[in-house]
């Protein structure tokens, strides 16, 4: 982690900050991921339209997603604006945060179970950023696919084992279930065998950390349910596992089809 002498975001960088005092000219406010550094919003960058009383605008102790617009480090001084925030990157940036204290929080209670000093911790949040966009990335990663998540980084088992555990406890993963229905038909005497296969074959599409259920809903129909984190992985692999039923099928003498 940055030193204190190091703590600055970059000019146009995204920072989340909570008001500090608000003055005529403007706003102060405290850096949250920047080892509690200060800066100050004028009040010319509050608002895309004239502001005559800036409390109108912000509040102490709120938080805000500010850009940054300069950087002094001879004097300490960020200028940051609020106006030049939009919607849509201030509700990433938020989560973004959130994620990043969520996963902090996570790494210094495995530390503190496994009595783990301040270097060991920065170490291990090093090793994982290497490999990753975020500890959050890992730790969710780690709630599908289990310890090998740290011990392929090189980290301990112990290590493994209480990140891992402490992501299925804290972190909550939003999942995407999307549906198709298949039609699966065979002329021979024992079809039902290789409607079985077929069904069989689409099940095992789904790749670590995406789960496919099949159920019937009165034969010849068949419904195909992909649950996934992702929407896009969700239909990639909801259209490869009706392609391979319907291909099974088809190359044991019956037909398919999507039918919804």
């Amino acid at each position: 982690m940055a030193t204190p002498e190091e703590a600055y975001p970059d000019t146009g960088d995204l920072v989340v900050a909570t008001v500090k005092n608000i003055t005529p000219y403007g706003a102060y406010v405290v850096l949250d991921e920047y080892e509690e550094r200060e800066g100050l919003i004028h009040i010319s960058e509050v608002s895309t339209t004239w502001v005559k009383n800036i409390r109108d605008h912000v509040r102490e102790g709120q938080k805000l997603v500010l850009k940054v617009l300069r950087i002094n480090r001879q004097r300490g001084e960020v200028d940051l604006s609020l106006r030049r925030v939009t919607g849509r990157e201030k509700a990433e940036k938020m989560l973004q945060w959130k994620r990043d204290k969520k996963a902090e929080a996570i790494l210094r209670s495995g530390a503190e179970k496994l009595s783990a000093d301040e270097n060991t911790l920065n170490n291990i949040r090093d090793t994982i950023v290497q490999q990753y966009d975020s500890v959050y990335d890992a730790l969710e990663q780690s709630i599908s696919q289990g310890e090998e998540t740290f011990t392929k980084l090189g980290l301990s088992p112990d290590w493994s084992k209480v990140l891992t555990e402490n992501a299925k406890l804290k972190i909550k993963i939003k999942r995407t279930t999307l549906t198709g229905i298949i039609e699966l038909t065979s002329p021979k005497p024992d079809g039902i065998v290789g409607i079985r296969a077929a069904l069989l074959n689409a099940e095992k599409v789904k790749p670590e950390g995406i789960d496919i259920r099949i159920y019937s809903i009165g034969a010849p129909k068949y419904r195909l349910e992909v649950v996934a984190s992702d929407y896009s992985d969700a239909e990639t692999i909801l259209k490869e596992a009706v392609d391979e039923a319907i291909s099974h099928i088809k190359d044991a003498g019956g037909e398919g089809r999507r039918i919804d």
